[in-house]
């Protein structure tokens, strides 16, 4: 038995000792989708400046949006763009299975794309926010938009001609309350194990979730190709793609739990 498979047969035992799970979700999980990840968005990220000679950070920034709403837009199209079409792949599917098969199991995920909904799942704490959510910065307008392609930019209210924007979490903003005081409750009721998933896990509200876990005794598993800031406290390290794990640590759990 290969070192992967050993640790997919010890997740799927752990798996089967859990009534509730957490999944901690990255753009390593959406890559599997086609998404580009966070520093591959059409290269958006890979350089310290945008072809306006403007930091990305400023551009697609609180700030920004307030003061140069058309650029802000202009990059935010780019990054809707390249979820365009995407659609949901079997690590998604995997977590909305076990969500309806396990007692309590909730997903806090840094994706914008809305893809864990689209595959089932209904306990999602999207803490960036969601892409297709749109709202206006001056009235309670709301819309759900699936293309940005026919917009002008900056899109304008069609109540009150304010600025639309994503209702998405950008540089320099604050996490919405809601959202953390969501993933407080349920981090204070305890999961029997913590999955983290394609991501770095760089953000501190990210990693708490599994240095609560570990310091609490409770199983950690990181599923990622690469090493993170929280590689070295998880029990169980699969250095595998995302949808491929979490498939191979599903079918593993439903052999073994089969009547």
């Amino acid at each position: 038995m290969s070192d992967n498979e050993s640790s997919i047969e010890r997740i799927a035992t752990m798996l089967a000792a859990s009534h509730s799970v957490l999944f901690v979700t990255g753009a390593g999980l959406s890559a599997d989708s086609g998404l580009p990840t966070y520093r591959g968005i059409g290269g958006l990220y890979n350089t310290n400046t945008t072809e306006d000679n403007i930091p990305i950070e400023w551009a697609i920034s609180g700030e920004a949006i307030i003061e140069r709403p058309e650029l802000t837009w202009k990059y935010l199209a780019q990054i809707e763009q390249a979820c365009r079409g995407a659609r949901y792949n079997r690590g998604h599917e995997v977590i909305a299975e076990i969500e309806a098969r396990f007692e309590r199991v909730w997903t806090l995920t840094q994706n914008v794309d809305g893809l864990h909904r689209s595959a089932g799942a209904r306990n999602v704490i999207d803490i960036h926010g969601d892409l297709h959510n749109i709202r206006c910065m001056r009235c309670p307008y709301r819309q759900t938009l699936d293309d940005y392609s026919q917009l002008s930019f900056p899109p304008r209210c069609p109540r009150c001609g304010g600025v639309l924007r994503p209702d998405v979490v950008l540089f320099g903003e604050m996490l919405p309350e809601d959202k953390v005081q969501t993933l407080y409750e349920q981090l204070s009721a305890g999961f029997d194990i913590v999955f983290t998933v394609g991501t770095t896990s760089v953000f501190p509200y990210i990693a708490e979730p599994v240095r609560l876990a570990a310091v609490s005794g409770r199983p950690t598993v990181e599923i990622n190709p690469d090493t993170t800031s929280v590689s070295h406290m998880v029990e169980v390290k699969l250095p595998l793609r995302a949808a491929e794990a979490l498939d191979a640590i599903w079918n593993r759990y439903q052999q073994k739990t089969a009547p």
